[in-house]
């Protein structure tokens, strides 16, 4: 039985992951040809920050820049071409294609270009040598993307010594809804007061409170 559990996001806070993620979709939205308002479809630095800090996950970010920034659903005359969506289920099955394309653009940059935010592993070696200490990584990554920087960064030796791994498409709800926190101090069996997180964005951070765990 664990005393307390150190639980990890994974971009942005063991892998400086988050500008590759703009760029995998960014590639992504040029590759399908994605055009809104007559111009193309590419998000900036500043205001990918900003979707980082209001939405978690790819899809639900997808989706909050077409329902709410853009206020429409893009053309499309590239990759796939296909009529502009008109209702939602349509454009959530643009953006389902759009996410698995986006996640090879993305595999591809973390194998040649990720590495470790200075101090992370080591920070995770110490408390993986700690009695009583549970530690596990909790990403709001697809299982597909998130591998791959595990695999390059952390490493499977270190991961096997993990206590529990949870993807974001192991849970239904994205951060900031506390599930994915709320699901690994079950399966720790820790109490989620004796639970200390660590984030690097808002959305992590409301996810962290919203499981009434301490976060830093």
């Amino acid at each position: 039985a664990f005393d307390a559990a150190l639980l990890f996001d994974c971009d942005g806070v063991l892998v400086e992951t988050e500008e590759l993620h703009r760029l995998a979709y960014n590639e992504a939205f040029a590759a399908f040809g994605l055009e809104t308002a007559g111009a193309p479809v590419e998000w900036s630095v500043a205001y990918y920050d900003k979707l980082q800090n209001t939405v978690g996950g790819g899809k639900p970010k997808m989706k909050y820049h077409f329902t709410e920034t853009a206020k429409e659903w893009p053309t499309v005359s590239g990759r796939g071409g296909r009529a502009t969506a008109t209702t939602l289920e349509e454009g959530m099955a643009l953006i389902d294609d759009l996410q698995d394309y986006k996640t090879e653009c993305y595999k591809r940059l973390v194998a040649t270009t990720a590495t470790a935010r200075p101090g992370a592993l080591e920070l995770m070696d110490d408390a993986i040598r700690t009695p009583g200490l549970a530690v596990g990584i909790c990403s709001a990554s697809t299982r597909g993307g998130f591998e791959k920087v595990v695999d390059a960064i952390v490493g499977q030796e270190r991961l096997a010594r993990l206590d529990v791994v949870i993807a974001g498409d192991d849970v239904t709800h994205k951060k900031p809804d506390p599930e994915i926190y709320n699901l690994a101090a079950a399966r720790l069996g820790v109490d989620k007061s004796r639970c200390v997180v660590v984030e690097d964005s808002l959305v992590g951070l409301r996810a962290a409170k919203a499981a009434e765990m301490a976060c830093v």
